[in-house]
């Protein structure tokens, strides 16, 4: 039989409070203390549900089941949130508070430093450490770190930021799209040392010293539409070669589609020769980045992938050796190769570089 206390705390759950309860208990984002509390108050529901055996369902002890039937049957869903617990009083008003961020933001160290470390700004402010880096914290300030950007100055940057996404996003029939440049200055680094293996608990170890046997340059050919990469490595980079790779792509493009070329603003892209062999060619379609925005090439994610994969962690013999490093790698990134997908349009990217310059108006740039 029900005792008095459970006669007293009955729970009578509506529809709405019942899924609501329901999500909690099943729910894996929310707290495990919550979501227990919930299972508590669903297997309470009734007046036969008596906290002795709910506590023997549910793993717990009566007196919790006692304790959060009595509070959902007083708040309801509200009363099973912990509540505000008395604490120390706060050491740092807020007007101090402003003043540290104002500090960190507007001004620097007296000693010439770049940038404000968590100690000098104690020292400066009178404010604990800790204190100072829970506060940062909370405002997300952080004074360490330091992101790089670059804006195009290029005139037309518009025009071709929106020739270069449209491609991306809508491209046209009847035509391949191709993302061009060289990874120039690929070094063919031999360690002075063997490399030790990576182990349980510690990764693996390259010497920071090595010795240089020359250096090749990547030329590769992003396909926008299955990712399929065609490259060249050769040893110098002069319009010389562009031309010669461009006449290798012109030779695996079947002669039936137009070829839409994206490149960067390099020298050798627009050498008179390079200009004259496309003139001869209608099916062949320039499109420029603007400067500054090599980011826009789909074709340095590639270059990013080869570098930390294949190149950077290597250790060669001979240029020869490298270029068949090279060789090996793109063949393999071939046959399972997937698209870049791009997303972004160029109005949302306008709208983020507006955010930019906003950001650093009135600044000393």
């Amino acid at each position: 039989m029900p005792n008095a206390y459970t006669r007293n705390h009955v729970v009578e759950l509506t529809e709405v409070e019942r899924a609501e309860l329901t999500a909690m208990a099943r729910s894996r984002s929310l707290p495990a203390a919550l979501a227990l509390r919930a299972r508590i108050v669903l297997a309470c529901e009734g007046p036969e549900a008596a906290s002795t055996e709910v506590a023997k369902t549910l793993g717990v002890d009566r007196s919790t089941v006692n304790k959060w039937r009595g509070r959902y049957v007083r708040d309801r869903i509200n009363g099973l949130y912990d509540e505000l617990r008395p604490g120390r009083p706060r050491t740092v008003d807020d007007e101090r508070v402003a003043e540290l961020i104002t500090k960190t933001l507007h001004s620097k160290p007296a000693d010439g430093a770049t940038h404000w470390s968590t100690r000098g700004l104690a020292g400066e402010t009178g404010i604990s450490k800790t204190t100072v880096a829970r506060y940062l914290k909370a405002f997300q300030i952080k004074p360490h770190r330091v992101e790089s950007f670059k804006l195009s100055t290029d005139p037309l940057f518009i025009e071709k930021l929106r020739d270069v996404v449209g491609l991306y996003l809508s491209p046209p029939e009847n035509a391949l799209v191709l993302c061009v440049d060289e990874k120039s200055q690929c070094q063919a680094l031999e360690r002075t040392q063997p490399m030790l293996p990576m182990g349980l608990g510690y990764a693996e170890g390259v010497t920071h010293d090595y010795v240089r046997h020359g250096t090749t340059t990547l030329f590769a050919a992003l396909n926008v539409m299955n990712g399929q990469v065609l490259a060249q490595c050769r040893p110098r980079h002069r319009h010389q070669e562009f031309l010669d790779f461009l006449r290798a792509i012109d030779r695996a493009v079947p002669p039936e589609l137009d070829v839409h070329c994206i490149a960067d603003n390099y020298a050798s892209h627009k050498h008179p020769k390079v200009r004259a062999w496309l003139s001869q060619r209608p099916r062949w379609h320039m499109h420029f980045v603007p400067t500054y925005s090599s980011w826009l090439n789909q074709v340095e994610r590639f270059f990013a992938i080869i570098t930390d994969k294949a190149i950077r962690r290597g250790s060669f013999k001979s240029v020869k050796e490298l270029t068949t490093k090279i060789d090996t790698f793109i063949s393999h990134y071939n046959e399972n190769c997937k698209p870049f997908t791009w997303t972004a349009t160029a109005d949302s990217i306008l709208q983020k570089l507006a955010r930019l310059c906003g950001r650093i108006n009135g600044t000393e740039h």
